[in-house]
C-alpha cells in the first residue's frame, strides 16, 4: 500500500477549468448559421443546394453534439484523443470541442458505512467496530483517472483505515493493562508497549475520531477525495469474548467497589480510635479488646450484609 501512496502522490495530474463556452450563444449561432445555409441554399439552383444543404447538417451535428448540461455539484472531465484537457465545474449549458470524450462526476456529499469488521486490537481481543463516513470528490480529475473505480477504492481504503486504527490502539485501557501485565519483559516489547498506552477505543472519543479523519484524509487525498467526516458508529467485543469480557468488567467494577469501601472502612476505624485517645478511652481497652473492637467495627463496615448485633450481658451465676 506504501508504493501505491507514493506513486499516486507522485502523480504529474493537475486539475485545470475547461473554460467552456455558453452554451445557450453557441446554439443561438448554430441555429443562425444552419438557417443562414438554407435560406441562401433556397436561391441557388439545385445544382448548386446540395453542398449548402450538407453544411446546415453539419453545422447542426456539431452544435448538438458539443452541448453539455451540469447540474449544481457536478463536473465533467474532458479528454482528447487520450489526453487529459480540462475539467468544468460551473452548473448550466456549455459547449465543447465535440470531438473532446466527457465524462461526468458528482461532486456531492456521499455516506459510506464502513462495516462492522471484526478487528483485534493493540492486545490480541477480537473487537466489532464500524464507522460511518461522509465524502466527497474534490478533484474529478484525479478521482477519474488516477484510479479505475473511485468508489470502490474509497471503500477499501476506509476499511484499511479502520483495521489499521484498531490495530494500534487497545479497546480499553484497563484491559491492555490487564494483558501487558500478564506478559514478560522479553515477549513485551517497547512498540506493543507504547500502542497499549495510546488512547483507548471505548473513551478515545475525539481524539480516535481525529485520528481516524487524519489516516483516511492521507488515504485519500492522492485521488482528489476530500473527507468531511468520519465517526465510529459501531464499537463493541466480538460475540464469542462478549459473555466473558462482561463478567470480567462486573468482576473489576465489584473489586474496585470492595477496595473504595476499605480505604473507608479503615478511615472510619482511625477516627474512632483517635477519639477514644483524645477522650482518654483507650486505655480503658487493653489490647485484646481494642482488637476486637477494629474487627468488629471492619466486620460491620466492610460486609454486605446488616450486621446482626451482640451484647454482652456478662456471666449469670446459678
Amino acid at each position: 500500500m506504501g508504493s501505491t501512496t507514493s506513486e499516486l502522490q507522485t502523480s504529474a495530474l493537475v486539475d485545470k477549468n475547461l473554460r467552456a463556452k455558453s452554451g445557450g450563444a453557441m446554439f443561438v449561432l448554430g441555429l443562425v448559421l444552419v438557417a443562414t445555409s438554407l435560406w441562401y441554399a433556397s436561391t441557388l439552383p439545385r445544382e448548386g443546394q446540395g453542398w449548402l444543404v450538407a453544411a446546415a447538417v453539419f453545422i447542426a451535428v456539431v452544435t448538438i453534439r458539443g452541448m453539455a448540461t451540469l447540474q449544481p455539484n457536478q463536473s465533467f472531465v474532458c479528454l482528447f484523443f487520450g489526453r487529459y484537457v480540462g475539467t468544468e465545474h460551473r452548473s448550466g449549458l456549455w459547449w465543447v470541442n465535440p470531438l473532446y470524450s466527457r465524462r461526468k462526476i458528482s461532486r456531492r456529499f456521499e455516506t459510506l458505512e464502513c462495516g462492522p469488521l471484526k478487528v483485534n486490537d493493540v492486545v490480541g481481543n477480537p473487537i466489532d467496530i464500524g464507522a460511518v463516513i461522509v465524502w466527497r470528490v474534490g478533484d474529478a480529475a484525479k478521482a477519474l483517472l488516477e484510479v479505475e473505480s473511485y468508489a470502490g477504492y474509497v471503500k477499501a481504503q476506509s476499511e484499511t483505515a479502520l483495521r489499521r486504527i484498531v490495530a494500534n490502539h487497545p479497546y480499553d485501557q484497563v484491559e491492555a493493562q490487564d494483558a501487558l501485565d500478564t506478559l514478560d519483559s522479553e515477549r513485551s516489547s517497547e512498540d506493543l508497549r507504547a500502542k497499549a498506552a495510546n488512547v483507548a477505543l471505548r473513551d478515545g472519543g475525539d481524539a480516535i475520531t481525529d485520528v481516524l479523519v487524519r489516516e483516511l484524509r492521507t488515504r485519500m487525498e492522492p485521488i482528489g477525495v476530500s473527507i468531511i467526516e468520519a465517526r465510529i458508529s459501531h464499537l463493541a467485543y466480538s460475540p464469542e469474548i462478549a459473555s466473558a469480557m462482561l463478567r470480567k468488567q462486573a468482576a473489576g467494577a465489584v473489586v474496585a467497589a470492595r477496595k473504595l469501601i476499605a480505604r473507608g472502612a479503615v478511615s472510619i476505624v482511625d477516627d474512632a480510635l483517635k477519639q477514644l485517645e483524645e477522650r482518654s478511652l483507650a486505655d480503658a481497652l487493653d489490647p485484646e479488646r481494642k482488637a476486637a473492637m477494629i474487627s468488629n467495627l471492619l466486620v460491620v463496615l466492610v460486609g454486605d450484609r446488616e450486621a446482626a448485633p451482640v451484647i454482652n450481658t456478662g456471666t449469670l451465676y446459678a
